[in-house]
């Protein structure tokens, strides 16, 4: 069964308790998303479970400072809504829950599906005025990925079509 992102999306921001546009909100999810397809196409990790990821790993923040549990949080949501809006298998749905739930344990070891997404989002970290350590990055994609990405984060680039595909407009309003 396909997954209906856009009203994932909705269902995230229902509960979101941050501003959208904020260090933590969609343009960095969706920045998080191009990083981690990118990752995940060369370490042959699960695409499918990295764009989850980059919707749920800081989807239950409640700060954008430190933030302990904010991934299990967002694991949860997720689980919540497991069999309505989430569809994986066990071992799928326990990859995308132990990526949210661990996200910022600084673990560089494991399962290819999460150091895609590990990675995907230690890529952006420009964002918050941090540039990623090439050491602490978890595949060798990410390490080339790193100009590329760091620019991106540190120019607050917004990838419309990430956006678009998950029923936002550029000025992150919902498509009607």
């Amino acid at each position: 069964m396909r997954h209906d992102y856009p009203q994932i999306l909705q269902e995230i921001l229902r509960g979101y308790a941050l501003p959208v546009h904020g260090y933590h909100g969609v343009v960095h999810w969706a920045r998080v998303l191009e990083n981690g397809i990118r990752v995940a196409a060369s370490n042959g990790g699960d695409a499918e479970v990295v764009t989850l990821f980059a919707l749920f790993h800081d989807a239950r923040r409640v700060n954008d400072d430190v933030d302990h549990g904010h991934g299990t949080r967002g694991g949860e949501l997720a689980r919540s809504l497991r069999g309505t809006l989430v569809h994986l298998d066990d071992a799928r749905f326990n990859l995308l829950y132990d990526a949210c739930a661990r996200h910022t344990d600084g673990h560089l070891t494991g399962d290819p599906t999460l150091l895609a997404c590990w990675d995907a989002d230690r890529l952006d970290l420009g964002r918050v005025e941090i540039e990623p350590t090439p050491e602490l990055l978890c595949t060798d994609m990410a390490r080339e990925l790193l100009p590329w990405a760091h620019g991106r984060a540190i120019s607050d680039h917004v990838p419309t079509a990430v956006l678009a595909s998950w029923g936002l407009t550029p000025g992150l309003r919902p498509i009607d």
